[in-house]
């Protein structure tokens, strides 16, 4: 079953928005068993959006647009449909009760152009869009199939969760066996790195299939296989993870599709233990990333953002001597990035102090390169771990990357002690 995506909207040409939708869409699409082939973008033009439906129709089996379904002139994704399709356009009563209840709710008169957003295509099943406005349609015509979905991510996720994959179940995958998957989550090595420790399994694979993705500072390996029961289905997914577990131990810190700070909070709230953390060049990435997941409070002590040397040595005690003259070692350094994990820990009275110092970029600091960071684990009755990064990347990828870097260090102390 082949696919094509075509996202609607002048502004995803001239860059002003990014086409999140796309990577979304193939991301769950192949995880249903539907290829996307293709991923096009077109203005709001309906000429050219009718072309670009008729190059479509020639090489994909399902069709999904996203955007283009508001209620300005230039929304033209439903028009375009039903001009290519020879087939009519109407207003869907549930789609405009629930506009005219919104406005009326808020006290505010409703503009006509609104009306555009209940408007549906004839002989298609409408799709609620559960937080906004405008509705989806689906269509099957001539052996393809067309969705039509809002263009803003946050209506549609919840559009294609909740309506547009049962659509797909029902009327274009009603011969296929169900897919499902397995999320194998890595840290602390790179995608190149995984892959070629995987690489055998990778060429020979047949059922389940190995994909991975890289993300700044984790790989993500989706395992995936047909089966006609869940349980027919476990059975081939979990005999998969053993091989890739017995090959990468010590990267492999989740089975489900989660951050590596979600497992370390998930596992400090069940040991009992905390954590403070002394930030320099990542700015409290570590702690924003951490208190980002439900429930860091029972683990997370507090942290401080220690950019200057003024703050590193006045509220973290770091000695004048490290931070300047001529033989200092200087912010950027193994000495500092042991004191502020050390210093950060006792004043917290936690069980874990990290810390991260180095040179985010773009330039030098202090004659060292960018890319160049400590990070530092100090463990209460234990001796304090440092260690040596060097990051290829810009500013962003450097504080990403070292973020990871010391949760993945922490993850493997926990792993020891549990």
């Amino acid at each position: 079953m082949k696919a094509e995506i075509i996202a609607v909207g002048t502004e995803l040409l001239l860059g002003q928005i990014v086409n999140t939708n796309a990577r979304y869409l193939s991301r769950e699409l192949a995880a249903i068993g539907i290829d996307v082939y293709f991923q096009t973008v077109v203005g709001d033009n309906l000429n050219r959006l009718s072309d670009a439906i008729r190059i479509a129709q020639g090489r994909a089996d399902v069709i999904l647009f996203s955007g283009g379904i508001g209620p300005t002139q230039d929304d033209l994704t439903k028009d375009a449909i039903a001009a290519v399709l020879n087939r009519k356009l109407h207003i869907d009563r549930m789609a405009m009760d629930k506009i005219e209840s919104f406005f009326r709710d808020r006290n505010v008169d409703m503009t006509e152009n609104n009306r555009r957003q209940a408007i549906v295509i004839e002989g298609g099943t409408p799709l609620a869009n559960e937080t906004g406005l405008a509705a989806g349609n689906a269509i099957s015509d001539n052996g393809k199939h067309y969705v039509v979905m809002p263009g803003p991510p946050k209506e549609l996720i919840p559009m294609f969760e909740q309506e547009v994959k049962p659509w797909l179940f029902q009327h274009v995958l009603t011969e296929e066996m169900p897919i499902y998957s397995k999320m194998l989550k890595f840290a602390g090595i790179g995608e190149s790195a995984l892959e070629d420790r995987l690489l055998d399994l990778i060429d020979t694979q047949t059922d389940p299939t190995i994909a991975p993705y890289a993300s700044e500072g984790e790989v993500t390996v989706r395992v995936s296989t047909k089966a006609p029961s869940e349980s027919e289905a476990m059975l081939k997914l979990d005999a998969m993870e053993v091989q890739i577990r017995e090959r990468l131990p010590e990267h492999l810190y989740a089975n489900e599709d989660v951050p590596i700070e979600y497992t370390i909070v998930t596992m400090m709230s069940d040991m009992g233990l905390t954590l403070s953390a002394a930030e320099s060049c990542t700015g409290g990435l570590v702690m924003q990333s951490l208190t980002s997941v439900p429930g860091s409070a029972s683990m997370l002590k507090g942290g401080i953002v220690c950019y200057s040397n003024e703050i590193k040595e006045k509220l973290l005690h770091v000695p004048h001597s490290y931070l300047e003259g001529e033989d200092a070692p200087g912010a950027v350094s193994p000495e500092v990035a042991k004191v502020l994990a050390e210093q950060i820990r006792m004043i917290g009275d936690a069980d874990f102090g990290l810390s991260v110092t180095g040179v985010a970029g773009p330039g030098y600091s202090e004659r060292k390169p960018p890319g160049l960071v400590f990070i530092a684990l100090a463990q209460r009755g234990k001796e304090t771990e440092i260690h040596e990064l060097r990051i290829n990347g810009n500013r962003e990828t450097v504080r990403i990357r070292s973020a990871k870097a010391i949760l993945y260090r922490l993850w493997r102390k926990l792993v020891e002690m549990d």
